[in-house]
């Protein structure tokens, strides 16, 4: 089993890396045809509408994809959680001190200059942009200079990015919520703690936990908490029976790896990306929402994840292998910053006025250029391990 789930790291990291260059050729794709057609633009917004008996939904196309495929995605991102903790790189925990130490301080530190820039400000709302790192984006650079990157290190930044991402959904659901209908809240959790006694019941088979968490997704996204938490949930409901060869969350990941990262990614992107160079959107790149966001994604994760993990260090909570050298530490904090998609996926969430928005959108953009050149030119002149 080990090894099933060592293949299905390397999987991972391999489905990360080739989805991150497909999610920057669809970011080039979707700014250069905003700006040449507005169509392009209303037809993320082209509403569709579903009924079910008495319940009806009706969204936009872009809020489809993200309160509801993005669902998949943090479902993925659940079950890749879940696998870290039970038989990952994060098991056992002293092999997670790194990562939560690194990913800790790379969440606070962004939050905090965030907030400095934002205080007393209705902006402030947006102190959960510059938090997040992408994994498929920073795979992707790390990839281009992979002979000069210790495989501890590619490690230490994916589990850094995965526990980043439970921070992002913790971040998400205390509050970027809107106002709770209790009702709605208590059947979805009840709903998900029928998933819970049908785990304990040894019930292994995926059907009866995917026809259930589509019910749970629904009333949570009535309750007014996002409704990608419950994709969350339903991946920590599914048995991870390690031992076992039919372990249906292994199974699921493999389902999920090409569709997530080809599919619903790029969709998530050429939706999100459609943005129209208009002058107070440049306008907006000076105010103080942007400030926040540009220096805590490109000054504040390297900075936070370098502090973090160099206190640790000096207080002897663990030790640093004898090939990674603080240039490189710092090097990979940088290439953390690139914090696009879920940067992009918060800023929906935090922001409701346009410009606010869009000008957002921008900085993550130029952050994410930014800490990708700078962090892959830090790594190519750095020394070989070879």
């Amino acid at each position: 089993m080990r090894d099933k789930i060592t293949g299905l790291f390397i999987e991972f990291t391999r489905s990360e890396k080739n989805s991150g260059i497909i999610l920057i050729i669809c970011t080039v794709f979707s700014l250069i045809v905003a700006n040449l057609s507005e169509s392009y633009i209303q037809f993320w917004h082209h509403e569709l509408s579903f009924s079910f008996l008495n319940f009806k939904i009706a969204y936009s196309l872009e809020q489809w994809i993200n309160d509801g495929l993005m669902t998949i995605f943090f479902l993925l991102v659940g079950l890749e959680i879940e696998r870290e903790l039970y038989e990952g790189e994060l098991h056992p925990i002293k092999n997670a001190l790194v990562p939560i130490v690194a990913a800790i301080g790379g969440m606070l530190m962004p939050a905090l200059i965030y907030s400095l820039f934002n205080y007393h400000s209705t902006t402030i709302r947006g102190f959960g942009i510059p938090m997040a790192t992408d994994i498929a984006f920073s795979l992707a650079i790390v990839s281009l200079v992979s002979n000069k990157i210790p495989n501890s290190l590619k490690i230490l930044l994916t589990a850094l990015a995965i526990i980043d991402d439970l921070g992002a959904v913790i971040v998400i659901a205390f509050f970027y919520g809107k106002e709770i209908h209790w009702v709605y809240l208590i059947i979805s959790l009840g709903i998900y703690l029928i998933l819970l006694i049908m785990n304990r019941l040894k019930i292994h088979r995926l059907t009866p936990y995917l026809i259930l968490g589509i019910p749970m997704w629904y009333f949570m996204m009535k309750s007014g908490i996002h409704a990608t938490v419950s994709g969350v949930l339903l991946a920590f409901a599914l048995p991870f029976n390690y031992k076992g060869a039919d372990n249906p969350s292994i199974r699921l990941q493999h389902i999920l790896h090409l569709p997530v990262g080809f599919i619903i990614l790029p969709l998530f992107v050429l939706a999100n990306t459609a943005i129209q160079i208009r002058t107070e959107y440049v306008n907006g790149l000076l105010n103080s929402h942007a400030w926040g966001i540009g220096l805590g994604l490109c000054l504040g994760k390297p900075l936070g994840i370098f502090l973090s993990i160099y206190m640790a260090s000096k207080m002897k909570i663990f030790q640093l292998s004898k090939n990674v050298s603080w240039y490189k530490i710092w090097a990979l904090g940088i290439v953390a910053g690139i914090g696009f998609t879920m940067s992009i996926f918060i800023t929906q969430l935090a922001f409701d006025n346009e410009v606010l928005v869009q000008s957002s959108k921008m900085v993550i953009l130029l952050s994410a250029l930014f800490s990708g050149m700078v962090g892959y030119l830090m790594f190519l002149f750095s020394k070989s391990n070879r």
